[in-house]
């Protein structure tokens, strides 16, 4: 716990991203005590749970959450992915404790975001999909996370859009062991966030996380990833 609260502080303090600060890592989608055991040999910095998002093959129940992260590594925040929630299933997440990050995936407005923020100290993140990422720099969230135009679907987006984006963000959108290399010497984020091309046949792979962290890792101690 108090590693989220530090990383919080980091979040909301950075206007923009230091050449030398590390790249973090977040493994999104999981959804088993599997997936939990590989990210918890793996240690990323964050690591993603869709929540109560019908239709999506990655989301799990409150409950299923709170057996997750009862099971996870107190050295990773876990974060809470919503999708156009209610925002009173939103604050109950985050008032039980379970996560202090919610990751906004939909079309939540400004007024979403300071109902959570005055809801207490917790951080906020929003995404944009590449055809709205003129609003990201406006936004009121504590950070912004970029995305292909589907989410979630494993296909990357044009990264030269990300430049106008001037302040840290995670970047995801098909991006994994294989593409890493390229991601971080093109765009540079803040972090990285994998989900699909961390999978084989649907799930979580433990080799290819692996890999993935190893290659961040790599480039923050290199200046370049080693894959």
């Amino acid at each position: 716990m108090e590693m989220e609260r530090e990383m919080g502080k980091q979040m909301k303090t950075q206007e923009t991203v230091p050449e030398k600060e590390p790249v973090k890592i977040k493994i999104c989608g999981l959804t088993c005590l599997r997936d939990v055991e590989c990210v918890n040999e793996a240690k990323p910095d964050f690591c993603g749970f869709v929540i109560n998002v019908p239709g999506r093959r990655r989301s799990i129940s409150v409950e299923q959450l709170r057996t997750l992260v009862r099971a996870l590594s107190s050295e990773i925040v876990p974060v809470g992915v919503f999708l156009d929630a209610p925002v009173a299933m939103v604050k109950e997440v985050l008032a039980e404790g379970l996560v202090r990050t919610a990751q906004l995936h939909g079309r939540e407005d400004e007024a979403y975001i300071r109902e959570l923020k005055a809801q207490g100290d917790y951080t906020i993140i929003k995404a944009f999909r590449e055809d709205t990422l003129q609003n990201a720099q406006g936004s009121g969230a504590d950070y912004v996370l970029l995305d292909h135009a589907g989410g979630g679907t494993g296909e990357t987006f044009d990264w030269a859009l990300a430049k106008q984006v001037k302040r840290p963000f995670f970047l995801a959108g098909g991006i994994g062991p294989d593409n890493l290399a390229e991601a971080l010497a093109v765009v540079r984020p803040w972090a990285v966030d994998m989900s699909t091309k961390v999978e084989t046949d649907g799930h979580k792979d433990r080799e290819k996380i692996l890999a993935a962290v190893r290659a961040v890792r790599a480039y923050n101690a290199d200046g370049c990833a080693a894959l």
